[in-house]
């Protein structure tokens, strides 16, 4: 499964970048923009674990096309109505996107979704023809 960076900002020039790439396309760098993921591979399915606290189940959008898996959030803060004065406040707005190159073995119709404790679990099921065959013994005649 193959990381496809979209949708962040770099704080380090691009030769930095290229510099502190690990082996599946990502950054090493710490870019709070984008939530980390861990993915894991088991028998029957990849496993795909978002980790973005704070947000409701409804913000995430989540999307198959073509073999890329897209996991995007949009929130705003809405406005509030105060009395008086302020000499600061931030209104929020956080946004990411990530997407993600399917291999050809993971059934794309049967992928699962589940968010709790702020993590966001994907479970991406193996076709049955790429999942592990039982081991046979042959008998001699």
């Amino acid at each position: 499964m193959n990381l496809i960076k979209r949708n962040h900002s770099n704080t380090f020039p691009n030769v930095m970048d290229e510099f502190f790439k690990d082996w599946m396309g990502g950054s090493q760098l710490v870019n709070r923009a984008v939530p980390p993921v861990n993915i894991k591979e088991a028998d029957g399915y990849f496993a795909v674990e978002l980790v973005a606290p704070g947000l409701k189940k409804e913000d995430f959008n989540i999307e198959v096309e073509n073999g890329l898996l897209t996991i995007s959030s949009e929130t705003k803060a809405e406005k509030m109505q105060e009395e008086g004065k302020y000499t600061r406040r931030e209104y929020t707005h956080n946004s990411f996107k990530r997407a993600f190159t399917l291999p050809e073995t993971v059934n794309e119709d049967g992928i699962d979704a589940n968010y709790a404790d702020g993590i966001l679990t994907l479970t991406l099921p193996k076709k049955e023809e790429a999942q592990p065959k039982a081991k046979r013994l042959i008998q001699i005649s």
